[in-house]
């Protein structure tokens, strides 16, 4: 398996629109290994991590890096804040307060496995506003393919 990651400063999201996805490609699944979101501004900013079982309407796609000098190339697509129609989301139960601070943060990792993500465009993972107003922040995530 390769490793690969992606990142971006997201934009604000809202509690339909993701502020970062993942999808699958069409015949090869993923495994998260690891999401990490700062706070750009000095407001809080609730966030949760969710199944996505549907593709909505994502963001500009980011730019996929393999960890890994020679490694092919990433086949998954990760996404900066979705646009206009919400993807289908499933909680995870991931749920975080991000301080009205610039730079607070959180670390999620997955362990051994990950979260396993099956095969399908429309299979995905994102990081969505639980409630109350979006801000930009920085994310990233890491995965294996």
């Amino acid at each position: 398996m390769a490793r690969f990651s992606a990142g971006t400063r997201t934009g604000a999201g809202s509690t339909t629109l993701p502020i970062i996805s993942i999808y699958s490609a069409a015949a090869v699944n993923f495994s998260i290994v690891e999401i990490g979101v700062t706070n750009t501004t000095t407001t809080a900013v609730a966030l949760k991590l969710c199944k996505l079982t549907s593709a909505g309407t994502p963001g500009a796609g980011l730019t996929e890096t393999s960890h890994e000098y020679g490694a092919p190339t990433a086949s998954c697509t990760a996404f900066n804040t979705h646009s206009s129609t919400g993807p289908t989301v499933v909680d995870l139960g991931y749920n975080t307060v991000l301080g009205g601070a610039i730079g607070s943060g959180v670390i999620w990792t997955f362990g051994d496995r990950g979260i396993v993500v099956p095969v399908g465009v429309a299979n995905g993972v994102g990081v969505i506003v639980a409630t109350g107003t979006g801000q930009i922040c920085d994310a990233y995530i890491v995965w294996d393919e």
